[in-house]
């Protein structure tokens, strides 16, 4: 059972694995990289929200994606503005939403060939399974 266990773990993982290089690659010519495309989705789903909300939302630590908002910034990608009390807000400027839309373009590209091996109802499946993993809190 152990080892079943760990050769389904390691499954996901390469899976994961092999998607993200995939995406990461295809995103540069779009210029820009995985995590800065996440990010970007990340406000443009919740525009105004904390560092906390959106590092949570792309599975960073607060030190990391500061950092990262950093260099958005710098590009002219995302504005910071000040919230309520001492939140700042996060929005995407126009040439962000239109990198997010490009990096939108490449992904579907990207997905629909990491998931081309799984017929439709194969993939309804497996997100169907992947969901009550993540929801009943299946990794402690």
């Amino acid at each position: 059972m152990r080892d079943d266990l760990q050769v389904l773990g390691r499954a996901v993982k390469q899976a994961q694995y092999r998607q993200h290089r995939a995406l990461d690659s295809a995103l540069s010519a779009v210029g820009t990289t995985l995590a800065q495309w996440d990010a970007l989705r990340a406000i443009g789903r919740s525009p105004g929200a904390s560092a906390r909300e959106l590092a949570a939302a792309t599975f960073q630590t607060e030190q990391a994606f500061g950092a990262l908002m950093t260099r958005l910034a710098a590009q002219g990608l995302v504005e910071r503005r000040p919230g309520h009390g001492r939140r700042i807000e996060h929005h995407l400027t126009p040439t962000g939403e239109q990198v997010l839309a490009a990096g939108h373009r490449v992904a579907d590209e990207v997905l629909a060939e990491c998931f081309s091996a799984l017929p439709e109802a194969d993939r309804a499946t497996l997100l169907t399974l992947l969901r009550r993993l993540n929801d009943e809190g299946g990794a402690r």
